[in-house]
């Protein structure tokens, strides 16, 4: 029976992508006399929805010009829409606006595949304790935490304190590489005392966690969230134009403020459940995200 629907359901999408949809893109073309992009942006605004369906058109077309347009870089972004006006015989006087919102969605599109980029390598990129630039942003972590705590050395169990699990924390940067410590050195910089009130509740003495490992674990929440495309509504609705690495830090600002305030309404008994409620805050992050009008930002009155 299974098999059977599956039969279906795959006749019924070739189908549909190889002769109806481009049947009722013609008929709709006759009938309204503009192409679909064109009514993408006539009946959106600005934002993920709009934004996502013009990337969905254009991966779905015939037409190479427009299928590639998905892979873009900034730079081209521009002539590519001069391209695709000339190829769908859009007029820039009967449709003043077209030419800016469909550009302003190219960019989006293009930048989060820039953006993805970046993040992936510094993900690539290990701690390395030759480096100057690693160890002093490793240090500086230290003095946004622990400010009135003078560090005795670089190896010390000191690091345990603002949770760490050995005496060299570079042993835990192995699995996120350098994106772990930017995102921690990032919340403590830009939210200095937030990330100071959440490391003194990590250190509650029941239920407490570990504030370093649970930050780079976070790490790898926010990072597979970008790559599986679920950031992409966020980003587009946050970011009128590219989005930068600082927004992807700030994403991650927010699931540290978030799980922090999660761990301790849910009151697990022990630090032996993290992983079980990892995993609920990992869904309820998802189902948010899968909103097209979602934009996730840090709110500290709530």
């Amino acid at each position: 029976m299974a098999i059977c629907i599956n039969m279906i359901g795959l006749i019924w999408h070739y189908l549909y992508s190889s002769l109806l949809r481009s049947w009722m893109k013609w008929i709709l073309r006759k009938f309204t006399g503009k192409c679909e992009l064109q009514r993408i942006c006539a009946s959106t605004v600005q934002g993920a929805e709009r934004t996502m369906k013009i990337e969905s058109s254009l991966e779905s077309s015939r037409i190479e010009v427009l299928k590639t347009s998905v892979t873009v870089s900034e730079m081209n972004v521009a002539s590519r829409v001069h391209d695709i006006m000339e190829i769908k015989k859009v007029s820039i006087q009967k449709n003043p606006k077209f030419k800016s919102d469909l550009q302003a969605c190219l960019l989006q599109i293009s930048g989060f595949k820039k953006l993805f980029a970046e993040v992936e390598n510094l993900r690539k990129q290990p701690f390395d304790s030759s480096n100057k630039k690693h160890e002093d942003m490793l240090m500086k972590l230290w003095r946004l935490l622990m400010p009135h705590v003078h560090l005795e050395s670089r190896i010390t169990k000191q690091w345990g304190d603002i949770g760490f699990q050995g005496d060299d924390p570079k042993t835990d940067f192995r699995g996120m590489g350098m994106l772990g410590l930017h995102n921690l050195v990032f919340f403590g910089d830009h939210y200095t005392e937030t990330a100071r009130q959440v490391l003194s509740h990590s250190n509650h003495p029941k239920i407490g966690y570990s504030y370093a490992i649970v930050g780079i674990n976070l790490t790898e929440m926010a990072y597979s969230m970008m790559k599986s495309g679920l950031l992409k509504a966020h980003f587009c609705n946050l970011v009128p134009g590219v989005p930068q690495l600082h927004h992807f830090h700030q994403f991650y600002c927010y699931l540290m403020y978030e799980f922090d305030q999660f761990w301790f309404k849910e009151g697990p008994s022990s630090i032996m459940e993290f992983n079980q409620y990892r995993e609920q805050f990992h869904e309820k992050i998802k189902q948010l995200l899968q909103d097209p009008k979602t934009v996730l930002e840090l709110n500290f009155n709530k």
